[in-house]
């Protein structure tokens, strides 16, 4: 719902006095992680993020046999489900934070579970490197593109894209803002959100964007649940355009071998409406 211009206006004043950037590359100590810190810095809600992510991905078709990337994955606070309910192998996680990963995957997971996951599947990068040699049928950032760029988004939308299966469905939460709301307007949450800082909204159109500029088609799903009130994209590839992106060819680039891929010309032009 859009506020009154001087709600607005007052509330940016007040956040751009205390805003201070998150370093998500921090590295934690073992007497930070002994106290918790590395779950309170992907958000908290433990239990209850991590139960509601394995169970929307599950009404939206996920199965054992699946291969899932965790984009964005933390110290496993989904993964400690997904792990369990996935066979031995197909579970996989991206990340910035490389001690992030260690911690979740020596003190959130048991014995069992780590045997389940091979430590390789983890792997901390900065431009959503997720070339692990296989082909995945699904993904999903949990509160990724809430605080990361629009450029972020896409360079992101295009690496997973390049790493999916055929059919892969890539399902991503984000913070919406109604077309109506003024760009420099700041929605009211706890830290205040912006269009230009962390923790961002975006609206229908960014999103659009991004997908349209990487070859994919998104779905806004909606609200699915989530207890902060971020909302659920699902992003898809078009009919043909599959092979052209998996080849590394840049999306529109409709020449050479690209124009006898059956159905990508006319895919992309979709894309381009």
């Amino acid at each position: 719902m859009e506020q009154p211009e001087t709600e607005h206006r007052s509330l940016e004043a007040e956040k751009a006095a205390t805003y201070r950037p998150t370093d998500y590359e921090h590295e934690f100590t073992p007497a930070e992680i002994a106290r918790g810190s590395h779950r309170r810095r992907v958000g908290g809600m433990w239990r209850t993020m991590g139960e509601l992510q394995l169970r929307f991905l599950r009404s939206r078709g996920l199965r054992p046999e699946h291969r899932l990337l965790d984009v964005a994955c933390g110290a496993l606070r989904g993964g400690v489900r997904f792990v369990d309910y996935l066979e031995p192998g197909h579970y996989f996680g991206l990340d910035i934070n490389e001690s992030l990963l260690e911690a979740g995957y020596q003190h959130e997971l048991s014995a069992q579970q780590r045997e389940r996951l091979p430590r390789a599947n983890l792997r901390a990068t900065d431009r959503f490197e997720c070339d692990f040699g296989v082909a995945f049928d699904y993904a999903m950032a949990q509160s990724l593109f809430t605080h990361v760029s629009l450029n972020h988004i896409r360079l992101c939308l295009y690496r997973v894209g390049q790493a999916m299966a055929p059919d892969g469905r890539f399902f991503a939460t984000y913070f919406g803002a109604a077309g109506t709301h003024p760009v420099d307007g700041v929605l009211p949450a706890k830290k205040g959100l912006w269009t230009e800082r962390n923790p961002y909204f975006y609206y229908r159109s960014d999103l659009r964007w991004a997908a349209r500029c990487t070859g994919w088609q998104v779905r806004f799903v909606g609200d699915w649940g989530h207890p902060r009130g971020q909302l659920m994209a699902e992003f898809r590839r078009p009919t043909g355009a599959q092979r052209l992106v998996r080849e590394g060819m840049r999306p529109g680039a409709l020449r050479g071998t690209a124009r006898r891929v059956p159905g990508v010309e006319a895919a992309y032009r979709a894309l381009r409406r």
